[in-house]
């Protein structure tokens, strides 16, 4: 997600939000991007991961598509206590999870 008015041509690290908490990026936290620009921190990352993959979550309802892949999946999904529109998917969860933990320098793991 973009920070509303930011300048396209010009983009700055804060001028990127977390679709799911509307964090803006400080150039060192870490983040996965999925389809379409779209952005999920670690932090909020760990919050969906521990609810899908280790509480085994359940589907939110019908008719959602994942923020990250674009996609309407029948599977558990995530969805943002700040934005009801930002809907993470399992596979996205996990997929960005996996990506963060090879990424030595993002500093994320998993939680457990």
């Amino acid at each position: 997600m973009h920070r509303p008015g930011s300048n396209t041509d010009d983009m700055q690290p804060g001028d990127f939000l977390c679709d799911f908490c509307e964090r803006p990026w400080d150039g060192l936290a870490s983040m996965v991007e999925g389809h379409h620009g779209s952005l999920i921190c670690g932090k909020c990352l760990t919050i969906a991961y521990r609810a899908l993959v280790m509480d085994q979550g359940e589907c939110v309802g019908p008719g959602l598509t994942c923020t990250l892949c674009t996609e309407e999946r029948q599977q558990a999904e995530w969805q943002s206590p700040v934005r009801a529109e930002a809907v993470v998917c399992e596979r996205c969860v996990r997929q960005a999870a996996q990506a963060l933990s090879k990424d030595p320098e993002s500093g994320w793991t998993r939680p457990v």
